[in-house]
């Protein structure tokens, strides 16, 4: 799903080693409390489906829907598969991605130039006011409304929170920390749809499902006002006294000579590094292997189907003949599936590698994909209801599809992206991510149930097909990432047998200049070293702590 954008951050091999930041229980509260924006974003995903599913709540702006659900003819008239074909009920679904796609574009610039702060304070305002629409629509424009202006805060806090949760953590603890971002997007989608299940029976309960998404709206408004800006934005936009007081208060020490130099120095670089320059040099040899692989990744990940799952649950097994009930206790099993699988990803990911997970999770995803359509396909009786021990079995293999994901193309579909950009493409190579992720996560929340409805059982096959191509895909293309420093990823690149060919000339200066880089840091003359593989736009420094994605 879409989910936020980890921002690549380490330290200068030399000065590591001086750092004595430690984690402090205010770092904790801090990073706590700014990842209210991953659990606005899986609040939002989860309570769609659910919502969809309430009868008052068809009746009042999708009455085609439920008539065709529970009108006198729809048993005999309407295709199962097709009772919730309706392109306006698409449109509430997927209207929240293509406003978080126009925002994203914008929230990198304000971001860099204003805060941090400002940014979250700003998404926050937007997740409020789509809330209130939501909870009081009357009219059907009105709820779009609502889904739009989540939508923007959607894009401008998957860019701001994980940038703020790798500048505010100690560097070793930096991972993990800004991994919460990921798990408070599944904890959001359960939460959600613990919420659904609750609310069924109420009259109106689909507004307080819809409303309650104010709830952590506030929380990161709070946060926005409270906590404090992060010590690389107040440094790159000139505070240096502000940003070194930040800086001792978070890491509970005075000492913080070292991290602080290595923060303006690369506070200094980035800042020489324009977007034009980033988009620039990503469409050159060195650098194009590295643009590909970030837009397959961000594409491909939500061709797994994970979001018309996440999206439509409910919706699917009220279609083959679930009670209400019981496609809103589906969800919560899902939901709950999806939060423990993403805690093998964080425990598992730096031990077996990106590529194991890719691949593992693959298979696993399609094959239960394969499952669910052939048994759709032979169980689905004449009575358009799937048998009560088949529509278990089915439940389970789409949980395995489900855990599958989060171990493996969720964070991962992430985090690849954002190891392999380089200090000069990191600006545009993000925001391409970004947006290329969020496009298509539109277009599979508006064409699903289209899909659902036109191809049967066959849209799971379809889906199936997708991750086995993209499973190749990882298999032939993707360089292991493990281990690998950052500012080595492009030799990862230079010496694959692809992207070798693929650069052409420019793939032996790379490595040419790597073995150059390292000779000369064991001779003890790293500091006067050349800079790493030249390109039209410059390289990478040899320290970066940091770097923006705007």
């Amino acid at each position: 799903m879409a989910g936020g954008v980890p921002v690549l951050t380490r330290a200068s091999a030399l000065n590591i080693a001086e750092y004595e930041g430690k984690l402090t229980w205010y770092v904790i509260i801090v990073a706590l409390i700014a990842s209210a924006g991953g659990l606005l974003f899986g609040y939002d995903i989860g309570i769609t489906g659910g919502v969809e599913a309430f009868e008052e709540f068809q009746q009042k702006f999708f009455p085609d829907v439920y008539n065709a659900k529970h009108g006198p003819e729809a048993q005999a008239s309407t295709d199962p598969y097709c009772t919730y074909n309706d392109q306006k009920l698409q449109v509430f679904t997927s209207s929240l991605f293509l406003a978080g796609l126009v925002s994203s574009l914008f929230a990198g610039h304000i971001t860099r130039h204003f805060g941090r702060k400002i940014t979250m304070i700003i998404a926050a305002l937007w997740f409020l006011a789509g809330a209130g629409l939501n909870a009081g629509a009357q009219e059907l424009w009105m709820l779009v409304l609502g889904r739009v202006f989540l939508g923007f805060g959607v894009g401008m806090a998957n860019q701001v929170v994980p940038l703020y949760l790798s500048e505010m953590a100690p560097f070793k603890y930096r991972g993990g920390l800004n991994m919460l971002f990921q798990l408070a997007v599944t904890i959001g989608i359960i939460v959600a749809q613990l919420i659904n299940y609750g609310v069924q029976d109420w009259s109106h309960g689909w507004r307080l499902s819809l409303g309650l998404a104010a709830v952590p709206a506030f929380v990161l408004l709070l946060g926005g006002i409270l906590l404090p800006e992060s010590p690389n934005s107040l440094i790159e936009r000139g505070h240096l006294d502000r940003g070194r007081h930040v800086l001792e208060r978070l890491r509970g020490t005075t000492n913080v000579h070292a991290e602080y130099n290595d923060i303006k120095e690369a506070s200094d670089t980035a800042g020489q590094i324009k977007l034009r320059d980033s988009w620039k040099a990503m469409f050159t040899r060195p650098y194009s292997p590295m643009l590909v692989v970030t837009c397959m990744i961000a594409m491909l990940q939500q061709w797994t189907g994970i979001n018309a799952i996440m999206f439509y649950v409910p919706v699917i097994f009220n279609s083959l003949g679930s009670s209400k009930k019981s496609s809103l206790l589906n969800t919560v099993i899902i939901g709950a599936v999806n939060v423990v699988s993403t805690f093998v990803s964080i425990l598992s990911v730096d031990k077996f590698g990106r590529r194991f997970l890719f691949i593992e999770g693959g298979v696993q995803m399609a094959s239960a994909q394969i499952v669910t359509g052939v048994v759709l396909a032979k169980e689905f009786g004449a009575d358009n209801k799937l048998p009560h021990g088949t529509a278990i079995g089915v439940l389970v293999v789409i949980c395995v599809f489900v855990a599958g994901f989060a171990w493996s193309w969720g964070p991962l579909g992430w985090l690849v992206p954002s190891e392999i950009q380089t200090l000069e493409t990191r600006a545009a190579g993000m925001s391409a991510a970004v947006t290329i992720n969020f496009l298509f996560s539109f277009v599979v929340g508006q064409a699903f149930l289209t899909m659902l409805c036109s191809m049967r059982w066959g849209v799971f096959i379809f889906f199936a097909a997708w991750v086995v191509l993209m499973t190749f895909f990882i298999w032939f293309f993707l360089p292991e990432t493990k281990g690998v420093p950052v500012e080595r990823i492009q030799v990862k690149f230079a010496k694959h047998w692809f992207w070798s060919k693929w650069m052409g000339p420019a793939a032996q200066d790379v490595i040419n200049r790597d073995e150059t880089r390292t000779a000369t840091r064991k001779a003890g003359q790293m500091e006067g070293a050349a800079p790493y593989p030249a390109a039209p736009a410059g390289d990478m420094p040899p320290r970066t702590v940091t770097a923006d994605v705007a």
